[in-house]
């Protein structure tokens, strides 16, 4: 039996890959590349010493789809794959919930057609909006700010439905908070296509001298030093996180969702002080104006992570740091 992996050669499906290897799981690789690269799969042979199938297309293609689950026992999905830039789904509505929404829908009817009820889905804290207190818990109201956020929510909403429907199907919803980091073998990391919509890819790209600075979003909020906090997680916490999930849904019923994250906020200038020290590299910085939905503070409240599935970080700000410069600066 094999896990199916959708997004597998971006960032975090990457990682979690390579941890689904490491404990013996045989996993099968479904990516389009649009936000990834090829050199991801090679990483995760390298660190493993292990093979998988890979099978490029997209998730929509139901033909494809067909292929990949009658060509394999697929007995559980995790689903990475999704298109993720805030400021471009705005832009781009349309083409975020056909991408997102009914990506997910086309899988969920391959999984319906070949017997297969485990899903890990890759959520976001974003699905929290902007009208809930910190720390975030996973039973405040959901909303979203942007059309990416709502395809979160949606699909969030689509897997509760059809764990109402069929009571033998399995939902972990991880709402993830700011993942960050590398693995150690600096084999794989971060490796966004085009001008990074993340923070750490683009510090590293002032590091790296690609980028003469980095702008702060707004220095007047309600926090110590006025910039905006946010609960980073290691992307290998993260990954250990959906194997908990995993092992989790296989043995209860239903749709949870759960918070990962480490429940402490960094600002962003104490990031870029920790990518300073890690790196070596002075990181300009200009401060810009606030941008619109940005919220003050986000972090996670993490006990049901450590209740449920029996999950807790292990990596700090200056671990993450050191990780991604590893990675990042010999790319």
């Amino acid at each position: 039996m094999s896990v199916l992996v959708t997004g597998g050669a971006g960032f975090i499906g990457s990682h979690t890959a390579v941890v689904l290897l490491d404990h013996g799981e045989d996993i099968v690789i479904l990516d389009n590349f649009s936000n990834s690269s090829p050199d991801m799969l090679d990483g995760i042979r390298r660190i493993t010493g292990k093979d998988f199938k890979f099978y490029e297309g997209d998730m929509r293609d139901k033909a494809l789809l067909d292929r990949v689950f009658t060509e394999n026992k697929i007995e559980s999905v995790i689903h990475f794959a999704g298109l993720k830039a805030v400021g471009e789904s705005v832009e781009k509505p349309l083409e975020y919930y056909d991408n997102n929404i009914n990506g997910t829908l086309c899988i969920l009817e391959a999984m319906r057609k070949y017997g297969c009820k485990i899903m890990i889905f890759s959520s976001s804290a974003t699905v929290y909006g902007n009208d809930n207190p910190v720390p975030f818990v996973e039973g405040m109201k959901t909303s979203a700010t942007n059309p990416y956020g709502w395809t979160k929510v949606f699909i969030e909403h689509i897997l509760e439905g059809v764990c109402e429907s069929d009571k033998e199907f399995s939902a972990v919803l991880l709402r993830y908070f700011n993942p960050i980091g590398a693995h150690k073998s600096g084999l794989i990391g971060e490796k966004p296509n085009g001008i990074p919509n993340n923070i750490m890819p683009y510090i590293m790209k002032v590091a790296a001298g690609e980028y003469d600075h980095l702008n702060v979003f707004g220095d007047d909020y309600d926090t110590p030093d006025g910039t905006g906090v946010r609960d980073y997680i290691h992307v290998v916490d993260l990954a250990n996180g959906h194997l908990s999930a995993l092992e989790y849904a296989r043995k209860n019923k239903g749709a949870e969702a759960v918070n990962l994250g480490t429940g402490k906020g960094t600002s962003v200038l104490e990031l870029v002080a920790a990518v300073e020290k890690a790196s070596d590299r002075k990181i300009p910085y200009v401060i810009t104006a606030r941008r619109p939905g940005d919220i003050a503070e986000c972090y996670a409240d993490v006990s049901k992570a450590k209740r449920v599935l029996n999950w807790q970080a292990q990596y700090d700000v200056d671990d993450m740091c050191a990780d991604n410069a590893r990675w990042a600066l010999k790319q």
